[in-house]
């Protein structure tokens, strides 16, 4: 590798002379000083970085017309539209990234600003409308505020799965089973590390709250929050997955993010992570996992949506534009 600001320079003329404009090319650094350097060269060679990886950066060749181009729709700043249900929760996770515990201020959402906020959102262009909290059981309006988003678009829920007894277990009876996905948190393929950040008994009964779901018909989908470092925890996860007769598509594994209560994880910002537009009880928010971080707020009231998902769309276009920082996503579903 060369470390050296004329031989990275020489590096990154040879990898995209030999390619059209147009098209990229992955050229490897070894430090983030080499990350400055590439983009100093780009932004006299008139070539564009779009894309920052842990040892590379991915160069284009001329500079890019549109700097939205290379996103994906779905990774359009309003094409994902999260409502935070409620921040109060049955658990108290040590990873929490919204410091949500039975203790917490509810904040809630009720079904008559949520049917509000998916009308203007809809209108905005959201296509899939994503429901969390919390623990989104604890709204005592959340049968109704399901029917409300999946007739506006394909709605995901995210939920611990361990309150669906009783009244929560009608009211989950009453939920449409088309165009709704219910995802359910299981950090581990056995009790152990589950139950170490979650709270003894919670695995047994999120892998029961499973069993319901798909028993009633449900779509479902397995999330688990891990660490950085705990990758070989995911291939038992795998397993576990089978054993509950979920697809590998019906699973996904999250990173913990070193917001709310906790104290370690990936460092975000509005510069640094692609942007989910966000509804909680407090105002309008960059990304899900930051719902409470002043930092990542973008509006302090709910009365202007579509305003909010243009100043994001507005403020992201610019963090593409100057190319000194490129965001990646931070996918919570």
């Amino acid at each position: 590798m060369v470390t050296t600001r004329q031989g990275l320079v020489l590096d990154l003329i040879a990898a995209v002379n030999g390619i059209a404009r147009g098209t990229t090319v992955l050229v490897p650094v070894s430090s983030p000083d080499q990350v400055d350097q590439a983009q100093d060269w780009c932004k006299t060679s008139g070539n564009s970085i779009f894309a920052v990886h842990e040892d590379a950066v991915e160069v284009y060749r001329g500079s890019l017309d549109d700097a939205m181009a290379t996103l994906r729709p779905e990774q359009m700043p309003g094409y994902r539209l999260w409502l935070y249900t409620n921040f109060h929760c049955n658990l108290a996770c040590d990873y929490c990234c919204v410091s949500s515990s039975p203790k917490a201020e509810p904040w809630a959402l009720t079904a008559d600003m949520v049917a509000a906020l998916v009308a203007t959102g809809v209108r905005s262009g959201v296509r899939e409308i994503y429901l969390t909290g919390g623990e989104p059981f604890m709204n005592p309006q959340i049968a109704d505020i399901v029917k409300t988003c999946v007739t506006a678009a394909p709605t995901v829920m995210l939920t611990n799965a361990m309150l669906l007894r009783g009244n929560r277990l009608e009211w989950l009876k009453q939920m449409p089973r088309e165009g709704l996905i219910l995802q359910i948190s299981v950090d581990s393929a056995t009790p152990d590390l589950h139950d170490l950040h979650r709270g003894a008994g919670s695995w047994q009964r999120a892998i029961d709250g499973i069993s319901t779901a798909k028993a009633l018909g449900f779509h479902v989908r397995l999330a688990a929050t891990l660490s950085t470092d705990a990758a070989a925890e995911e291939l038992a996860l795998a397993n576990l997955c089978s054993s509950l007769g979920l697809k590998d598509s019906e699973s996904i594994v999250r990173r913990v993010a070193q917001q709310g209560v906790a104290t370690r994880g990936i460092a975000i910002s509005r510069a640094t992570v692609v942007p989910e537009v966000c509804v909680t009880g407090r105002g309008v928010y960059w990304h899900p996992v930051a719902a409470t971080d002043p930092a990542m707020q973008v509006h302090d009231h709910l009365d202007d949506l579509t305003g909010a998902i243009v100043s994001i769309r507005d403020e992201f276009l610019d963090y593409r534009r100057q190319g000194d920082v490129l965001a990646a996503s931070f996918p919570c579903a």
